[in-house]
């Protein structure tokens, strides 16, 4: 996994059209639904800043995962959900708008949290031979740049050109999904070697992370009396991350592989759990939500 032109380029690159996706598909109304569901954004906006966190944080101390492994799986914890999510609410059933809602709020407030909730928990992580240089300041422009300013951009387009970002966004959705596969191929491909050492040292403690959020988002939900629809988007929310960006700040901005195995293993992982989990709560039907799905999964 050493840093070269797919880490320096392509993998930013690449995340910055997926964002640009995202914000195709929004416009400043979209957000109205803050104010109109608050309770199911307020449930998932905070599962997914505290709850993921803190059930990584108990994951590291259950297994005694140490040093970088252990901050890699908390940058995995500390990303918001992305196209995957999305993707995965649609073919579940679950509340698109709720999804689109949650993963472009916690993209936005992503570049100031994950520096600083970084910063803390490798005083506890890193032993005192290990540094990691993490440049706050620096970091979160870099995190700006590659996920606030895409996302803006796609909205600014949309409401400008709204029919061409009608047209661009149903090319950006394919891409994204289809980019994703390749960039976990690719990465395989190039490890295809170290993938056993990898699933030995951070396999279980990816999967964990992403089946018990997952339960635990829908348990909160159901407690929360919200509607099934509503109950599977945060399901899916809290329980898949962006592993594409999770990879980009270990490889890009930390310059440390360590960091991106979990990562690694996640984005493996998450295809095989989202499929189980989707083709079971799509068993349990939820009222089509035809309009939703036309200006959020294209």
């Amino acid at each position: 996994m050493k840093a070269d032109l797919l880490v320096q380029i392509v993998l930013p690159a690449a995340l910055f059209i997926i964002m640009l996706g995202m914000g195709l598909a929004l416009k400043p109304l979209d957000f109205k639904l803050v104010i109109a569901k608050p309770k199911a954004v307020f449930l998932g906006v905070l599962a997914q800043m505290l709850l993921l966190p803190s059930i990584a944080y108990l994951i590291i101390i259950m297994l005694n995962i140490e040093g970088a492994l252990a901050i890699g799986l908390m940058i995995l914890a500390l990303c918001p959900g992305g196209t995957t999510s999305n993707l995965y609410t649609y073919l579940a059933k679950g509340d698109v708008a709720l999804s689109v809602t949650l993963t472009s709020i916690v993209s936005l407030i992503a570049p100031f949290t994950v520096p600083l909730v970084l910063l803390v928990f490798m005083n506890f992580f890193l032993g005192a031979g290990e540094k990691v240089d993490l440049p706050i300041l620096k970091t979160i422009i870099q995190l700006l740049v590659i996920t606030v300013l895409p996302i803006s951009l796609g909205m600014l387009i949309n409401h400008i050109k709204p029919n061409l970002a009608l047209a661009a966004e149903k090319f950006v959705k394919i891409f994204s999904v289809a980019f994703l596969l390749l960039i976990v191929i690719g990465i395989v491909a190039k490890n295809i070697n170290h993938m056993g050492s990898y699933f030995a040292q951070m396999g279980l403690a990816s999967l964990l992370l992403n089946l018990i959020c997952m339960l635990l988002g829908f348990s909160l939900a159901k407690l929360a009396r919200l509607n099934l629809a509503q109950q599977k988007s945060i399901a899916i929310e809290v329980g898949f991350q962006n592993g594409t960006l999770a990879i980009v700040i270990a490889l890009t901005l930390l310059q440390n592989t360590e960091m991106a195995i979990a990562a690694t293993c996640y984005s493996l992982l998450m295809f095989v759990t989202g499929a189980i989990f989707t083709f079971f709560l799509g068993r349990f039907q939820s009222k089509p939500q035809a309009h939703l799905i036309d200006n959020s999964i294209k």
